[in-house]
């Protein structure tokens, strides 16, 4: 899929996704950049709502970006489904504050018949500084 048909597709997923009542509304704030061929990169800047007791960037909240942006980065590559997570692996590697401005960039490592691996990092945008690395496994086989 080329990146300018992976961005509009991401996009308009997005939309869906945060139009809802349900949970994926807490992903607002994400703005898609790009996409296409089993990628995704958005960016998002940390809010109040996005942080913990101690005033960073929830870990809980790090997780759900994780799950959603490598499964749109899923999404863009030929006769995609979305599947089901099997695993997702954080480490959480520096934080992040409010204020702060956050890339997110996902990759889909390989997308076999049964399982797809996907792979994640966030950023910070001033100095692009690692905040978590994680993968990703999803069930993408039929029932």
């Amino acid at each position: 899929m080329s990146s300018k048909k992976g961005l509009e597709l991401l996009r308009s997923i997005a939309t869906v996704m945060t139009k809802t009542n349900g949970y994926d509304r807490c992903l607002q704030q994400l703005v898609m950049v790009s996409g296409g061929d089993g990628r995704c990169t958005a960016e998002f800047k940390v809010q109040e709502e996005h942080l913990n007791r101690a005033g960073g960037l929830h870990g809980g909240y790090t997780a759900t970006i994780v799950d959603v942006v490598t499964t749109y980065a899923l999404m863009t590559k030929e006769n995609a489904v979305p599947g089901v997570s099997v695993d997702i692996h954080v480490s959480y590697l520096k934080g992040a504050r409010q204020g702060d401005e956050v890339i997110i960039d996902a990759n889909t490592v390989r997308a076999g018949r049964n399982l797809a691996f996907l792979e994640c990092e966030l950023r910070h945008k001033k100095d692009n500084s690692i905040i978590a690395k994680a993968s990703h496994t999803k069930y993408i086989g039929s029932s």
